[in-house]
């Protein structure tokens, strides 16, 4: 990575764009590739860097339909965090958080992670005693958890005041003092130039319409810029899934809801942590502060199946309520933008990483609330399954099969769930 001096920075700003290098070379599409990966968010690329990194896999190629970082992994609110209850869950999203911490010397770019904590806040006794079930269950699989009563949790936090008077006090919460967010664009920027460096083809505005058949296989892909060979084909375009899994034939149990954020005006530094605030009776807000100031932060999501990436305002309107009920010296804040998200929700709010049938086709989607969290993890388990055609311990649980057989991951860890409520 380039280091410069301050006059080699004031260069440079002089200079402007021009004199800027690309991370990665924009390719025209090769007639055929030993395997491509369809989607060029986090997962997608991850899968890719660690096919030709770590699996010897040269010929790979990343079509995406529009631009890179333009989909989900561009909207959301970049916690990082491995406070799952389930140890089909906590297991996996360990080994993410793990990755998460050296992913950028691996990658030798500042993806800007901040180690700050995250905080789940428990408004009933029921709650303390779910946190301690859930802190329970990590510790014993050797993660780190914490429960805080409500003066450990007014240490902490000093712009929280866990006494005040609220419709739903404060009564402690469970810390993971590991967990904390990552810049989401450095991310994509990371992953896309390092899986370029080792060969991979990064190509942009390539829409997948379909697949390829040849003697009754898979064969390939047919996209808006033609048709492209593939001898394996991996699908990795989050709360697309559904929507592609129909045009290539394949029945998912899916559905696409939308999960807005938002982001208020930049102030000065007052929160170094993420808090995550439940209601019993359903609700819900996370915040944390960017490195720019402004405050970020989400809630439920919208309700209802759709695709459109427009929210309603009436979400806006109640997250907006939880986070000045919680934070009450922010109510004066403005909103800069909100935004959503497209969730793919699966019917118990943990993945779907699988082999789909004998052919040469393989799924990643389904991750609900966890996909930005589960990037690096996902990345070298989904090429580890593509290179070798079976899947490894950590994704194993989450074979598609298990909504035939009944073996559902419904972890109340993973997101504000319906049965959480």
């Amino acid at each position: 990575m380039a280091r410069y001096s301050a006059f080699g920075l004031l260069r440079e700003a002089i200079r402007g764009p021009k004199a800027w290098q690309p991370l990665w070379e924009r390719r025209a599409p090769a007639a055929a590739y030993d395997v491509v990966i369809v989607g060029g968010g986090g997962h997608g690329l991850a899968t890719a860097y660690h096919l030709a990194r770590h699996f010897g896999i040269r010929r790979v190629a990343v079509l995406e339909r529009t631009l890179i970082g333009y989909g989900n992994v561009g909207r959301n609110t970049t916690i990082v965090r491995s406070n799952y209850l389930l140890p089909e869950n906590h297991y996996f999203y360990e080994d993410a958080l793990r990755r998460w911490h050296r992913l950028g010397r691996e990658l030798n770019y500042n993806i800007m992670f901040s180690p700050r904590g995250v905080l789940d806040l428990a408004t009933s006794d029921d709650q303390v005693a779910e946190c301690a079930r859930r802190g329970n269950a990590m510790r014993l699989a050797g993660i780190d958890a914490e429960l805080l009563d409500r003066g450990a949790v007014a240490r902490f936090v000093r712009a929280l005041d866990p006494g005040a008077p609220r419709q739903f006090p404060i009564h402690g919460g469970l810390l993971q003092r590991r967990a904390g967010t990552v810049r989401h664009d450095a991310v994509v920027w990371g992953y896309a130039r390092a899986a370029a460096r080792v060969g991979v083809d990064i190509i942009e505005h390539c829409e997948v319409l379909g697949v390829s058949r040849s003697g009754g296989r898979i064969s390939g892909v047919e996209t808006s810029r033609g048709p492209i060979a593939a001898e394996r084909i991996g699908v990795a375009v989050a709360g697309r899934t559904a929507e592609l899994a129909q045009r290539l034939g394949i029945a998912l149990p899916l559905e696409t809801h939308l999960l807005q954020a938002c982001v208020t005006e930049p102030v000065k530094p007052m929160l170094d942590t993420v808090l995550i605030y439940m209601f019993p009776q359903g609700g819900e807000v996370y915040v944390s502060q960017s490195d720019r100031g402004g405050l970020v932060f989400g809630g439920m999501l919208d309700g209802y199946p759709s695709m459109t990436q427009w929210g309603q305002i009436a979400r806006v309107r109640d997250v907006s309520a939880a986070l000045t009920s919680l934070l009450p010296q922010v109510q004066q804040l403005r909103l800069l933008r909100h935004w959503a998200g497209m969730n793919d929700m699966s019917m118990d709010g943990s993945p779907i990483i699988d082999r789909i049938g004998d052919e040469e086709l393989y799924l990643n989607g389904g991750w609900c609330y966890g996909g930005f969290k589960a990037i690096p993890a996902s990345g070298y388990a989904f090429a580890e399954l593509i290179a070798r055609g079976t899947a490894g311990d950590l994704i194993r649980p989450f074979s598609i099969a298990r909504f035939v057989s009944g073996h559902l991951l419904d972890d109340k860890g993973a997101g504000p769930f319906p049965s959480r409520q």
